[in-house]
């Protein structure tokens, strides 16, 4: 029985891994390279990560600093900061860029936090999809006679309980995110 739940607990477990990946990627007035991630650089026509072109490093609680490894890349990736959804304008030195966060004001406070429940809820909405896709697999598999109508019952029972807990981590993790935030 056991081994029918395991690939719905694993796709679960996967919503909650990239719940938490979007969650780093929040601007949350801290100087964290996970906002960069989604920065993609043209280099030399190809649409490159940050980190394969430089070193990211946070050097003050605040500031992140981009030491290409190849100089020539240096407007390129100033560039791409400047077009993403960051917000923020990086300063090029001629060697480093540096991208100081500021301070969060309490309406972009607010509105990080609405964007944390957004994502959480985008998070249960998969989960209960996945659930609903488990669901359907067990009742066609007793209407193929693979399982007994106990056994159908049961694994519905077991799936519920599971979808139940992942919603729960879902809200302790949004939860303590958005206390992150309005703690900055």
């Amino acid at each position: 029985m056991k081994e029918q739940i395991v690939p719905f607990d694993t796709k679960m477990g996967k919503t909650i891994k990239n719940m938490e990946k979007e969650f780093a990627a929040i601007r949350a007035g801290r100087a964290n390279p996970a906002v960069l991630d989604h920065v993609m650089v043209d280099y030399y026509g190809t649409p490159t990560p940050i980190a394969q072109m430089a070193g990211v490093s946070v050097s003050e609680a605040r500031i992140l600093t981009i030491q290409p490894w190849d100089r020539s890349s240096l407007k390129a990736i100033e560039k791409a900061i400047q077009t993403s959804d960051i917000g923020i304008n990086p300063t090029n030195d001629g060697s480093v860029i540096r991208i100081v966060f500021p301070p969060l004001t309490e309406e972009r406070r607010k509105e990080l936090c609405k964007t944390i429940r957004k994502l959480a809820e985008e998070a249960k909405v998969a989960i209960r999809s996945i659930r609903r896709d488990a669901n359907e697999k067990f009742k066609s598999m007793k209407k193929a006679n693979e399982l007994t109508e106990d056994d159908q019952k049961e694994l519905e029972n077991n799936i519920q309980k599971l979808t139940d807990k992942y919603i729960k981590d879902i809200d302790s993790i949004s939860a303590a995110k958005e206390k992150e935030i309005l703690e900055i």
